[in-house]
């Protein structure tokens, strides 16, 4: 293919996806399909002769929706959304066109100083002190796997990084038991280990299911007295199993209190602090020194997208950044260059779809759609309760709220039976030992009416009339 055939050929593609999402309502959201079943649809020996692009296409067309998960489907309910907006879509094609690779500043002067400035808007955007700046990562993991890796060194007084481990101080994370595995995958591949990630029990009667303050200091004076080195203290604004929310204040007074870094995980819920009336869910991270939220999740920025916001970027940057001389920009040592940010030296031109996304919705537009889902989802919370059997076991936290029949068995093959059905799409979570359906409203094109389909879902496959 040459570039006059890509131009035919991203128009064609270009009318696939108009189609592809005005057709997406009569999918199912998840194919009823077996592990295996797709891979022999397309087994082949590898292509020694090329192919026309038509019959690839076409095998596209015909094959891979079918086979597919509609991430994008508007009744969409499962983990966290991964919405693309479709000026996102857009400005995905220009930076796949231009295909630079950002790593320095000199690879790419436009990605670097435009991420620059979308970060700052996004800080203003959720009511951030200015005094905060950050970078965009791939995906949440990588921004709580680079501040942990921060807290260590800051522990070990960055010898970690020359010396290695063996040796040193035994080091000790704090968390709630809500937050995500991410967390638990960072202090493994940190080397810190996963018996020193420090589970603090919650608050009891606490609607937002928050780390106890009290429960984390005694585990910090704890650690100290047995003669272990704490490192640092990672929260949650919206844990992925219900919603949890931590106190914020009060547990980075406690983290300030022993000299210990903070890092706050609101990947998906830091999306809703556009909304200021959203904001008393994070109140005091003012206080923290890293936080990560995904556009991708709930502002309709396309996957892959992840901002790291930090107070100081100095000590992560003296941890994840390597300078040798082939990556130095001649003229230009103060020059910023946010590989030495994260963990990849490539990266992608992540900041144009935010740019365009920005523009072209304004806060406005994407305050509406929040402010909707969460409505929706309060509605679908109600209207599910009002069915006989059904039980809220955790009331809406923004738009995630969590149900169960009477026993385990029979919400869990309810759950099997709704997403076989295919209109709905719901995951599942656990709490107190039980088995739980977790709804979780964000997609971007979902309206009120795909979201009340939940409770005629569930109602007519637990016996009821459709």
């Amino acid at each position: 293919m040459n570039h006059d055939e890509l131009a035919n050929w991203s128009k064609r593609a270009a009318d696939w996806a108009r189609d592809y999402h005005a057709g997406l309502r009569d999918r199912p959201v998840r194919p009823d399909i077996a592990p295996g079943d797709f891979r022999k649809l397309i087994e082949a020996p590898v292509p020694e002769q090329p192919e026309p692009v038509e019959a690839i296409f076409d095998d596209f067309a015909r094959l891979v929706p079918d086979a597919t998960t509609h991430w994008q489907h508007p009744r969409f309910f499962g983990y966290f959304p991964a919405n693309a907006a479709p000026v996102s879509m857009l400005a995905e094609q220009l930076a796949n066109a231009m295909a630079g690779q950002a790593m320095l500043w000199q690879t790419a002067p436009a990605a670097n100083e435009m991420e620059a400035l979308v970060v700052d808007w996004l800080r203003d955007a959720v009511g951030l002190p200015g005094d905060f700046t950050g970078t965009i990562h791939d995906s949440a993991t990588t921004a709580t796997f680079s501040a942990v890796l921060t807290m260590r060194e800051l522990a070990l007084g960055h010898e970690g990084l020359r010396a290695g481990l063996s040796g040193q101080p035994r080091l000790r994370l704090y968390a709630s038991s809500e937050t995500h595995s991410s967390v638990d995958k960072a202090a493994r591949l940190s080397g810190i280990g996963q018996d020193n990630l420090v589970k603090v029990s919650g608050r009891a009667d606490d609607p937002l299911y928050s780390m106890d303050p009290g429960a984390l200091d005694a585990a910090i004076r704890a650690d100290l007295a047995a003669d272990m080195t704490p490192a640092g203290v990672i929260l949650a604004t919206g844990g992925t199993s219900v919603g949890a929310c931590d106190d914020l204040a009060a547990c980075i007074a406690v983290a300030k209190a022993h000299g210990l870094p903070t890092h706050v995980d609101a990947a998906w819920a830091g999306s809703a602090m556009i909304c200021e009336e959203f904001r008393p869910l994070w109140a005091g991270v003012e206080g923290a020194d890293s936080i990560v939220f995904n556009p991708h999740k709930w502002l309709g920025a396309q996957f892959d997208c992840s901002v790291q916001f930090l107070r100081d970027p100095a000590p992560q940057i003296a941890t994840m950044g390597l300078r040798p001389d082939y990556l130095k920009t001649q003229g230009a040592n103060e020059v910023v260059n946010y590989n030495e940010w994260t963990l990849p030296l490539g990266r992608r031109f992540r900041a144009l779809k935010l740019w365009f996304l920005l523009r072209a919705e304004g806060l406005s537009g994407l305050r509406a759609r929040i402010r909707n889902h969460v409505a929706w989802a309060n509605e679908a919370g109600d209207a599910l309760a009002a069915l006989p059997g059904v039980t809220i076991v955790t009331e809406p936290i923004l738009s995630l709220f969590t149900f169960r029949l009477e026993d385990d068995a029979a919400t869990a093959d309810l759950l099997e039976r709704i997403n076989r059905d295919g209109r709905i799409y719901l995951t599942q979570t656990s709490r107190d030992g039980h088995f739980l359906i977790r709804v979780q409203v964000g997609q971007f094109d979902c309206t009120r009416d795909d979201v009340m389909m939940i409770a005629s879902v569930v109602h007519e496959l637990m016996g009821g009339r459709p």
